[in-house]
Protein backbone atom coordinates (compact mmCIF):
# COMPACT_ATOMS: atom_id res chain seq x y z
CA UNK A 1 0.00 0.00 0.00
CA UNK A 2 1.47 3.29 -1.41
CA UNK A 3 2.52 5.50 2.09
CA UNK A 4 -0.44 8.66 2.87
CA UNK A 5 0.57 11.30 5.31
CA UNK A 6 -2.44 13.26 7.48
CA UNK A 7 -1.46 17.07 7.92
CA UNK A 8 -3.50 18.62 10.89
CA UNK A 9 -3.74 22.40 11.17
CA UNK A 10 -3.41 23.41 14.52
CA UNK A 11 -1.32 26.20 14.62
CA UNK A 12 -4.35 28.44 14.08
CA UNK A 13 -5.23 30.93 16.89
CA UNK A 14 -9.39 31.03 17.76
CA UNK A 15 -10.37 34.36 18.13
CA UNK A 16 -13.85 33.08 18.97
CA UNK A 17 -12.71 30.39 21.05
CA UNK A 18 -11.96 32.69 24.48
CA UNK A 19 -9.14 31.80 27.02
CA UNK A 20 -7.30 28.52 26.02
CA UNK A 21 -6.24 27.10 23.35
CA UNK A 22 -8.64 24.84 21.89
CA UNK A 23 -6.95 22.38 19.64
CA UNK A 24 -6.04 20.89 23.59
CA UNK A 25 -9.64 21.21 24.33
CA UNK A 26 -10.17 17.71 25.93
CA UNK A 27 -13.54 15.70 25.04
CA UNK A 28 -13.26 11.58 25.35
CA UNK A 29 -13.48 9.65 28.60
CA UNK A 30 -9.88 9.64 29.00
CA UNK A 31 -8.63 13.23 28.15
CA UNK A 32 -8.56 12.71 24.04
CA UNK A 33 -8.94 15.76 21.83
CA UNK A 34 -10.88 16.25 18.78
CA UNK A 35 -7.98 15.04 16.79
CA UNK A 36 -7.50 11.81 18.55
CA UNK A 37 -10.48 10.70 17.07
CA UNK A 38 -9.53 12.28 13.68
CA UNK A 39 -5.99 9.94 13.83
CA UNK A 40 -7.78 7.18 15.13
CA UNK A 41 -9.65 7.20 11.77
CA UNK A 42 -6.97 8.03 9.75
CA UNK A 43 -4.92 5.08 10.80
CA UNK A 44 -8.11 2.98 10.92
CA UNK A 45 -8.30 4.24 6.66
CA UNK A 46 -5.13 3.49 5.77
CA UNK A 47 -2.73 7.03 6.25
CA UNK A 48 0.50 5.78 8.22
CA UNK A 49 2.48 9.26 9.00
CA UNK A 50 1.36 12.36 11.11
CA UNK A 51 2.18 15.58 10.49
CA UNK A 52 1.08 18.28 12.90
CA UNK A 53 1.33 21.71 12.06
CA UNK A 54 1.62 23.99 15.49
CA UNK A 55 2.89 27.72 17.03
CA UNK A 56 6.52 27.07 18.55
CA UNK A 57 5.14 28.68 21.69
CA UNK A 58 2.15 25.77 21.93
CA UNK A 59 4.99 22.99 21.51
CA UNK A 60 5.27 21.62 24.77
CA UNK A 61 2.49 21.65 26.18
CA UNK A 62 0.77 20.23 22.71
CA UNK A 63 3.91 17.29 22.55
CA UNK A 64 2.75 16.87 26.33
CA UNK A 65 -1.32 16.52 25.63
CA UNK A 66 -1.34 14.30 22.67
CA UNK A 67 1.78 14.55 20.07
CA UNK A 68 4.28 12.13 22.49
CA UNK A 69 0.74 9.83 22.68
CA UNK A 70 0.30 9.43 18.77
CA UNK A 71 4.06 8.80 18.69
CA UNK A 72 3.98 5.91 19.87
CA UNK A 73 1.44 4.13 17.64
CA UNK A 74 2.73 6.19 14.35
CA UNK A 75 5.15 8.26 12.46
CA UNK A 76 4.89 11.94 13.70
CA UNK A 77 6.67 14.71 12.51
CA UNK A 78 6.52 18.85 13.58
CA UNK A 79 6.51 21.83 11.12
CA UNK A 80 5.95 25.21 12.78
CA UNK A 81 3.92 27.99 11.40
CA UNK A 82 5.27 31.10 12.28
CA UNK A 83 4.79 35.01 11.11
CA UNK A 84 8.45 35.03 10.20
CA UNK A 85 8.93 32.14 8.18
CA UNK A 86 8.26 34.07 4.82
CA UNK A 87 10.13 34.05 1.53
CA UNK A 88 12.96 36.48 0.25
CA UNK A 89 12.79 40.03 0.77
CA UNK A 90 9.39 39.78 2.50
CA UNK A 91 9.33 40.07 6.59
CA UNK A 92 6.46 40.23 8.82
CA UNK A 93 5.26 43.79 9.56
CA UNK A 94 5.97 44.78 13.19
CA UNK A 95 2.08 44.77 14.40
CA UNK A 96 1.14 41.20 12.70
CA UNK A 97 -0.64 38.94 15.25
CA UNK A 98 -2.64 36.69 13.22
CA UNK A 99 -0.92 33.61 11.26
CA UNK A 100 -0.84 33.71 7.38
CA UNK A 101 -3.54 31.42 6.80
CA UNK A 102 -3.58 27.65 6.13
CA UNK A 103 -2.40 28.28 2.74
CA UNK A 104 0.81 28.98 3.92
CA UNK A 105 0.58 26.22 6.86
CA UNK A 106 0.35 23.46 4.58
CA UNK A 107 3.63 25.33 2.41
CA UNK A 108 5.62 24.79 5.50
CA UNK A 109 5.42 20.73 5.26
CA UNK A 110 7.21 21.12 1.95
CA UNK A 111 10.49 19.53 3.59
CA UNK A 112 8.43 16.77 5.51
CA UNK A 113 5.61 15.47 2.93
CA UNK A 114 6.54 14.10 0.19
CA UNK A 115 4.11 11.54 -0.61
CA UNK A 116 0.43 12.07 -0.94
CA UNK A 117 -1.33 13.52 1.66
CA UNK A 118 -4.87 14.93 3.40
CA UNK A 119 -5.61 18.22 5.39
CA UNK A 120 -7.63 18.48 8.01
CA UNK A 121 -8.31 21.02 10.85
CA UNK A 122 -7.27 20.24 14.49
CA UNK A 123 -10.29 21.35 15.96
CA UNK A 124 -13.21 19.75 13.63
CA UNK A 125 -14.50 15.95 14.03
CA UNK A 126 -14.83 14.75 10.20
CA UNK A 127 -16.27 11.10 10.83
CA UNK A 128 -14.46 7.81 9.62
CA UNK A 129 -16.09 7.84 6.18
CA UNK A 130 -14.04 10.69 5.45
CA UNK A 131 -10.93 9.13 5.98
CA UNK A 132 -11.68 5.86 4.03
CA UNK A 133 -12.81 7.78 0.66
CA UNK A 134 -9.36 10.66 1.29
CA UNK A 135 -7.56 7.36 1.31
CA UNK A 136 -8.72 5.57 -1.03
CA UNK A 137 -8.95 8.52 -4.06
CA UNK A 138 -5.39 8.86 -2.33
CA UNK A 139 -4.14 5.33 -3.50
CA UNK A 140 -6.43 4.91 -6.42
CA UNK A 141 -4.98 4.02 -9.83
CA UNK A 142 -5.88 7.14 -11.39
CA UNK A 143 -4.42 9.18 -14.70
CA UNK A 144 -3.94 12.45 -13.14
CA UNK A 145 -5.61 15.21 -15.49
CA UNK A 146 -2.91 16.28 -18.20
CA UNK A 147 -1.33 19.95 -17.07
CA UNK A 148 -3.43 19.90 -14.09
CA UNK A 149 -3.07 19.44 -10.00
CA UNK A 150 -5.28 16.62 -9.10
CA UNK A 151 -6.96 17.79 -5.93
CA UNK A 152 -9.80 16.03 -3.75
CA UNK A 153 -11.86 17.84 -1.35
CA UNK A 154 -14.56 15.89 0.96
CA UNK A 155 -17.72 17.49 1.47
CA UNK A 156 -20.14 18.15 4.02
CA UNK A 157 -23.49 19.70 3.76
CA UNK A 158 -23.89 23.19 5.11
CA UNK A 159 -27.01 22.36 7.54
CA UNK A 160 -25.04 19.90 9.57
CA UNK A 161 -21.83 22.27 9.97
CA UNK A 162 -23.92 25.25 11.74
CA UNK A 163 -22.98 26.40 15.36
CA UNK A 164 -25.73 26.91 17.90
CA UNK A 165 -23.84 29.43 19.43
CA UNK A 166 -22.86 32.09 16.51
CA UNK A 167 -21.86 32.64 12.98
CA UNK A 168 -19.84 30.74 11.37
CA UNK A 169 -16.87 30.81 7.90
CA UNK A 170 -17.53 28.44 5.33
CA UNK A 171 -16.29 27.96 1.79
CA UNK A 172 -19.54 27.32 -0.15
CA UNK A 173 -18.68 24.95 -3.48
CA UNK A 174 -20.13 25.12 -6.70
CA UNK A 175 -20.17 21.68 -8.74
CA UNK A 176 -20.99 20.70 -12.20
CA UNK A 177 -22.94 17.96 -13.51
CA UNK A 178 -20.20 15.43 -13.08
CA UNK A 179 -19.82 16.70 -9.55
CA UNK A 180 -16.29 17.97 -9.71
CA UNK A 181 -15.24 21.54 -8.46
CA UNK A 182 -15.99 24.62 -10.51
CA UNK A 183 -15.17 27.20 -7.38
CA UNK A 184 -15.14 27.82 -3.50
CA UNK A 185 -16.74 31.49 -2.39
CA UNK A 186 -15.50 31.81 1.44
CA UNK A 187 -18.90 32.50 2.44
CA UNK A 188 -18.82 34.78 6.66
CA UNK A 189 -20.79 34.65 9.31
CA UNK A 190 -23.59 32.05 8.12
CA UNK A 191 -25.52 31.57 11.12
CA UNK A 192 -28.78 29.13 11.44
CA UNK A 193 -31.93 30.05 10.96
CA UNK A 194 -33.91 27.32 11.23
CA UNK A 195 -35.46 26.44 7.23
CA UNK A 196 -32.51 28.15 5.94
CA UNK A 197 -28.45 29.45 6.77
CA UNK A 198 -28.01 33.19 6.71
CA UNK A 199 -24.87 35.12 5.53
CA UNK A 200 -25.08 38.28 8.01
CA UNK A 201 -23.78 41.32 7.86
CA UNK A 202 -21.64 43.40 7.89
CA UNK A 203 -18.67 40.71 7.62
CA UNK A 204 -21.29 37.98 5.92
CA UNK A 205 -23.11 38.92 2.41
CA UNK A 206 -26.35 39.06 3.58
CA UNK A 207 -27.43 36.00 1.23
CA UNK A 208 -29.75 33.51 2.34
CA UNK A 209 -28.50 29.91 1.80
CA UNK A 210 -29.69 26.57 1.23
CA UNK A 211 -28.80 24.22 4.15
CA UNK A 212 -28.11 21.40 1.53
CA UNK A 213 -25.50 23.27 -0.14
CA UNK A 214 -21.91 21.31 -0.21
CA UNK A 215 -19.39 23.42 1.90
CA UNK A 216 -15.91 22.41 2.73
CA UNK A 217 -14.48 22.10 5.72
CA UNK A 218 -10.61 21.73 4.59
CA UNK A 219 -10.29 18.60 4.35
CA UNK A 220 -8.31 18.74 1.16
CA UNK A 221 -6.41 15.61 -0.32
CA UNK A 222 -2.87 17.00 -2.24
CA UNK A 223 -0.02 15.07 -3.84
CA UNK A 224 3.32 16.57 -3.46
CA UNK A 225 3.09 18.50 -6.49
CA UNK A 226 1.11 21.30 -4.86
CA UNK A 227 3.90 22.87 -3.18
CA UNK A 228 5.04 24.62 -6.25
CA UNK A 229 1.74 26.11 -6.79
CA UNK A 230 1.49 27.21 -3.09
CA UNK A 231 4.61 28.60 -3.40
CA UNK A 232 4.11 30.72 -6.04
CA UNK A 233 0.79 32.30 -5.03
CA UNK A 234 1.83 32.65 -1.68
CA UNK A 235 4.27 35.20 -3.33
CA UNK A 236 1.61 36.73 -5.25
CA UNK A 237 -0.59 37.20 -2.30
CA UNK A 238 2.95 38.82 -0.27
CA UNK A 239 3.08 41.57 -2.67
CA UNK A 240 -0.42 42.22 -2.71
CA UNK A 241 -1.52 41.79 1.12
CA UNK A 242 1.92 42.15 3.11
CA UNK A 243 0.55 45.25 4.64
CA UNK A 244 -2.81 44.68 4.58
CA UNK A 245 -4.34 44.42 8.28
CA UNK A 246 -5.07 40.61 9.28
CA UNK A 247 -5.50 39.56 5.59
CA UNK A 248 -4.74 35.48 5.03
CA UNK A 249 -3.90 33.16 2.53
CA UNK A 250 -6.56 30.16 2.95
CA UNK A 251 -6.56 27.03 1.14
CA UNK A 252 -10.04 27.35 -0.70
CA UNK A 253 -9.11 30.90 -1.98
CA UNK A 254 -5.52 29.15 -3.63
CA UNK A 255 -7.71 26.04 -5.06
CA UNK A 256 -10.61 28.66 -6.43
CA UNK A 257 -7.72 30.44 -8.03
CA UNK A 258 -6.50 26.88 -9.28
CA UNK A 259 -9.66 26.39 -10.70
CA UNK A 260 -10.44 29.17 -12.34
CA UNK A 261 -7.29 29.45 -14.44
CA UNK A 262 -7.69 25.76 -15.30
CA UNK A 263 -4.63 24.51 -12.92
CA UNK A 264 -6.81 22.01 -10.75
CA UNK A 265 -9.33 19.22 -11.57
CA UNK A 266 -10.89 18.99 -7.35
CA UNK A 267 -13.14 15.65 -7.72
CA UNK A 268 -15.64 16.28 -4.72
CA UNK A 269 -16.23 13.14 -2.11
CA UNK A 270 -19.69 13.71 -0.14
CA UNK A 271 -19.38 12.84 3.28
CA UNK A 272 -22.52 11.29 4.77
CA UNK A 273 -21.02 11.20 8.30
CA UNK A 274 -21.71 14.35 11.09
CA UNK A 275 -19.50 16.62 11.21
CA UNK A 276 -19.07 18.97 14.21
CA UNK A 277 -16.51 21.21 15.57
CA UNK A 278 -15.70 23.90 18.02
CA UNK A 279 -15.41 27.43 17.04
CA UNK A 280 -17.01 29.08 20.35
CA UNK A 281 -16.74 27.84 23.71
CA UNK A 282 -20.22 27.42 24.41
CA UNK A 283 -20.00 24.32 21.18
CA UNK A 284 -17.70 22.23 24.11
CA UNK A 285 -20.22 20.77 25.94
CA UNK A 286 -22.57 19.95 22.50
CA UNK A 287 -19.08 18.17 20.88
CA UNK A 288 -18.50 16.77 24.33
CA UNK A 289 -21.67 14.96 24.50
CA UNK A 290 -21.27 13.81 20.82
CA UNK A 291 -18.36 12.26 21.11
CA UNK A 292 -20.09 10.40 24.20
CA UNK A 293 -22.84 9.14 22.18
CA UNK A 294 -20.46 7.81 19.43
CA UNK A 295 -18.55 5.78 21.97
CA UNK A 296 -21.58 4.52 23.87
CA UNK A 297 -22.93 3.34 19.97
CA UNK A 298 -19.63 1.64 19.85
CA UNK A 299 -18.27 3.28 17.73
CA UNK A 300 -14.93 3.83 19.27
CA UNK A 301 -13.32 2.22 22.16
CA UNK A 302 -13.45 4.05 25.43
CA UNK A 303 -10.00 4.18 24.93
CA UNK A 304 -8.41 5.00 21.80
CA UNK A 305 -5.19 4.28 22.15
CA UNK A 306 -3.52 1.01 24.19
Amino acid sequence: MPDTTLVIMAAGIGSRFGAGIKQLEKFGANGELIIDFSIYDALAAGFNKIVFIIRRSIEREFKETIGDRIAAVAPVEYVYQELDDLPAPYSAPADRAKPWGTGQAILVCRDVVKEPFAVINADDFYGREAFIKAHDFLTGSRVAPEDKLDVCMVSFILGNTLSRHGGVTRGVCSLDAEGKLTGVTETYEIIDRGSDAYSAPPKGSGEALDKSLPVSMNFWCFRPEVFDALDAEFKGYLEEYLNVGSQEFILPNFVDKLLKRGEAEVTVLSSADTWFGVTYQDDVPFVRESIRALIDEGKYPVKLYG
